[in-house]
């Protein structure tokens, strides 16, 4: 299994999961600030040269999401998804698909017009519009956290792999107030555990 990696990007997430997995993996460095993620090579894995990016015998996939939901699949000894077809199979999608479509968006916006556009095409309008659709969806999940440990069922799932990097964006972006005490006690809980601290190069010692 080769993980194409950059430490500022969603691959930091894949490698939280193939180090919850217990499995062996090569990462393959691809510099993005050099360029690296441009090279005809690369596109060849990935058509629009972003990360991250896999790739084992059966060949390359990306999205990490994606990606995430299939080592689940690939692994069904490590108990990381629920059951095809019962219920909380369907909110393990749901909840995915929320972290992914509801929430990040917003913190994408909030990067690109704090950190990531030329001063000139900054727009403090578009951020405040961001936040407070962010603040909208988190109170939702808010909502959803109150009695319990983890989001789908009562065991720790791919599916809080996906919220969790969703959450560590928002903590970047300064995004999680003291006003979502539920989410804020999930995210330091599933970031740090040792999987999540691998990923995200915060692991101490």
């Amino acid at each position: 299994m080769k993980l194409y990696f950059f430490q500022q990007s969603r691959a930091t997430r894949v490698r939280w999961m193939l180090e919850e997995l217990g499995i062996s993996y090569d990462l393959a460095p691809v510099d993005m600030l050099k360029g690296e993620h441009k090279h005809p090579d690369y596109l060849k894995v990935h058509p629009l040269g972003a990360l991250p990016a896999i790739e084992d015998d059966s060949g390359p996939l990306f999205e990490s999401a994606a990606i995430i939901m299939q080592l689940a699949d690939k692994y069904p000894e490590k108990k990381l998804a629920p059951p095809v077809g019962s219920y909380e199979r369907g909110e393990y999608y749901q909840w995915i698909l929320f972290a992914m479509t509801e929430m990040e968006p917003h913190l994408v916006t909030i990067a690109q017009h704090t950190r990531f556009l030329p001063e000139a095409e900054r727009s403090t309008d578009a951020v405040a519009r961001a936040s407070k659709r962010f603040q909208t969806v988190a109170a939702a999940l808010e909502a959803r956290m109150k009695g319990r440990d983890f989001i789908v069922g009562n065991t720790f799932s791919a599916a809080d792999v996906v919220l969790g990097g969703v959450l560590y964006f928002a903590k970047l972006m300064k995004q999680l107030d003291d006003d979502l005490p539920g989410v804020n006690t999930y995210a330091n809980k599933t970031l740090n555990r040792p999987a999540a601290q691998k990923g995200y190069g915060t692991q101490q010692g």
